[in-house]
């Protein structure tokens, strides 16, 4: 059992707190059960003796690739991210890497997410990319990074599964998915074209900006259009996050009434 703070594992797990590497920490029975769903690689998993007892740890932990270390509970909560970690962590492989990791998909629906800062709000907004129907996820230079504890945890496993770019530029984003010519739209929270007024067709990358500042008008300026969500009055502008499910489901209803034709290439 690890009881000494001194450890070099629990060293290693601090250092992981403010992930911006290929390794993460994952937090809670859910979220490890989904990384082993996923194929992901776990280094190591870290459990108390009070969660090995209980329902969780008997569906869990037969899933392992090997059986976790123990550690005491004071420990454990000492070295998470999470309030509550509920007795298990696990240190997985999570190699992130630009944009010629994402797959290139005809009439797919990319998300580019410019400085955005907050953890919490780049893990729900994958949970919502996902759950649209969403293709990928480019993170551009400045984002925090997907392994984030907050990231991964608020995601309840879509970061796990999504394709993510880290550090992409909107021209290598643009080089990248060149062969199926993507329409930019930039989502302004005014002056731009009523969202449900407007046909989307193709290739779509929305681009969203940091929570304070919204999209630079660079990225505004080379977007092929500027598109708002029609709101009434006193409320002037959304959450990142909710202005983006409004988007992404937006699009998911209508390509569900009138899918792609058959033969769309995806490589």
């Amino acid at each position: 059992m690890i009881t000494s703070r001194r450890n070099s594992r629990l060293k290693d797990i601090r250092r992981l707190l403010k992930s911006k590497g290929d390794r993460a920490l994952l937090e809670g029975p859910h979220l490890i059960a989904e990384a082993v769903a996923a194929g992901t690689e776990l280094e190591a998993v870290l459990a108390t003796p009070e969660f090995g007892l209980g329902a969780a740890a008997r569906k869990l932990f037969p899933a392992l690739p090997r059986p976790p270390l123990e550690i005491e509970p004071g420990l454990l909560d000492e070295v998470t991210d999470s309030d509550s970690p509920r007795g298990i962590v696990a240190v997985a492989r999570l190699p992130r890497g630009g944009t010629a990791a994402l797959p290139v998909t005809a009439g797919g629906v990319y998300l580019y997410l410019e400085s955005l800062q907050e953890p919490g709000n780049l893990g729900a907004l994958a949970r919502v990319a996902e759950a649209a129907g969403c293709t990928a996820i480019a993170l551009g230079p400045g984002s925090v990074h997907p392994n984030h504890p907050r990231a991964l945890r608020g995601s309840a496993g879509s970061l796990l599964r999504l394709p993510v770019a880290v550090r992409a530029s909107p021209d290598e984003l643009d080089d990248h998915l060149g062969p199926i010519a993507p329409t930019w739209i930039a989502l302004t929270p005014h002056g731009g074209r009523d969202l449900f007024a407007e046909d989307f067709e193709g290739t779509l990358v929305i681009a969203l900006g940091s929570e304070g500042a919204g999209l630079s008008p660079a990225l505004c300026d080379r977007a092929g259009m500027a598109v708002t969500i029609p709101l009434q009055p006193p409320v002037e502008s959304l959450n990142v996050t909710v202005a983006a499910a409004v988007v992404l489901f937006e699009l998911y209803r209508r390509r569900r009434r009138y899918p792609p034709p058959r033969g769309t290439k995806t490589t």
